[in-house]
């Protein structure tokens, strides 16, 4: 019997998701926002807040889907899996409660305290501004600055590296935000681990490096991620034998302590001279990270889905072994000042053997605009990822005019950058 799937949310992400599922089901989807890669793709779409749960189930159950996934965090946080579910439609994505593990940040650090899981760093959490300025001042060390709620990846302020002790504190007070989580600043390099979970069971992805920093040689303000990296194998080249399973431990300690967890468990990692602390837990896929994840994956994506709902043992997964290198076009000054509205032009005949995903652009007319985030992705793939990385440039002749790329992403120098730094902190 084929499946009917539905997509929810209409980013780059989402057209990730679209294209590993569109070969196996009936595909539908609804966004926002009008996706053309994820158009073409579906066999209908319907233009729906992906914040609206009676709005996505209503449409969910109008085209019989059996199954659903949904892309966005803020989807997840409006309760969007809890109404599929109640609405007969399995959904590939935890209900509101579980997901507060991404959308509260002050509950991830007590879920992680109270279940003794790995890798939890020292933290604090203030409803009280000046308490949390106090805080700063008497902290013998640097700190990271986060908000409890959602900020697109954009929200977080790391002392000793973005802003000074002085900046971070007129930051809260300009802000005003609700409650804010100060927690030690970690040193080390970043990493990605995606996991799919159903009924207790988990099974991991490689693990990819994303890049937050707008400009070239990681400089600039934060971003949603500009880009990101994974090898031929589930590792990085800067880690070394027993960081990816110390890492997958976490995720396992995450899920046994959640059994009604279910959809994708990310967990953003800093790999430092101890091992591999965490950053955060995401309760969907990444992006970019599912450009690197859903292409290499030989699994066909709609089983996973389907032993989810089944309750069966989710299969265990099959990767190509190629290394891919995402590299994103964003509108001209994302993300301080982003060029919104923009048309733009893509010639997707140059993108060759790189694949293309459409992000945050709307489809008016047959015509391409630009919105306040990132437009669209290529990613390369290859035996290396020197040769993903020389594919994934090639084919930024499709990005065309009003978009800038950092097209530092994946080389040489600055994987070797990585791996001389790791080398540094263990030393």
């Amino acid at each position: 019997m084929t499946e009917t799937v539905l997509v929810v949310g209409g980013g780059g992400r989402e057209h990730a998701i679209a294209r590993a599922v569109a070969d196996d089901c009936a595909l539908y989807a609804c966004a926002g926002v009008r996706n053309p890669g994820i158009r073409r793709l579906a066999d209908g779409f319907a233009a729906i807040d992906e914040t609206d749960p009676a709005a996505v189930a209503d449409y969910a159950t109008e085209v019989g889907a059996d199954l659903a996934v949904i892309g966005p965090e803020s989807a997840l946080e409006a309760g969007v899996a809890d109404a599929l579910d109640d609405a007969g439609v399995y959904a590939f994505g935890p209900r509101a409660a579980e997901a507060r593990l991404e959308t509260d940040k002050a509950y991830q650090r007590e879920f992680m305290e109270e279940h003794a899981i790995p890798g939890c760093p020292d933290y604090a959490v203030f409803d009280d501004t000046e308490a949390a300025c106090e805080y700063i001042d008497g902290y013998d060390g640097d700190l990271a600055v986060k908000p409890a709620g959602l900020t697109g990846g954009k929200g977080v302020k790391v002392i000793g590296d973005q802003v000074t002790s002085e900046e971070a504190k007129a930051y809260l007070r300009d802000s005003d935000y609700d409650r804010v989580v100060l927690e030690e600043r970690l040193v080390g390099e970043e990493f990605t681990i995606q996991a799919f979970v159903a009924d207790g069971d988990l099974r991991t992805t490689p693990a990819v490096q994303d890049h937050k920093r707008a400009y070239e040689g990681d400089e600039g303000p934060n971003t949603g991620g500009m880009g990101s990296y994974s090898d031929t194998g589930r590792s990085l080249p800067f880690m070394r034998d027993g960081d990816y399973e110390a890492a997958v431990d976490v995720l396992a300690a995450v899920v046994d302590a959640l059994p009604e967890y279910k959809g994708v468990l990310y967990g953003q990692f800093m790999l430092t001279d101890t091992g591999p602390k965490v950053v955060e837990f995401n309760a969907r896929f990444g992006d970019p990270e599912a450009m690197n994840t859903l292409p290499v994956l030989d699994t066909p994506f709609v089983d996973v889905l389907a032993a989810a709902r089944d309750g069966e043992p989710l299969p265990e997964l099959s990767f190509s072994g190629e290394a891919t290198v995402c590299k994103y076009a964003v509108p001209d000054g994302y993300p301080t000042d982003p060029d919104a509205g923009a048309e733009i032009a893509v010639d997707e005949e140059h993108a060759g053997d790189a694949l293309l995903y459409y992000a945050s652009v709307d489809e008016r007319d047959g015509r391409l605009y630009t919105t306040t985030s990132r437009a669209f992705a290529v990613v390369g793939r290859g035996d290396s990822v020197a040769a993903a990385e020389a594919q994934a440039e090639d084919a930024l002749a499709a990005a065309g005019d009003r978009v800038r790329i950092r097209h530092d992403i994946g080389t040489a120098d600055l994987v070797q950058r990585r791996i001389d730094h790791m080398d540094d902190l263990r030393s």
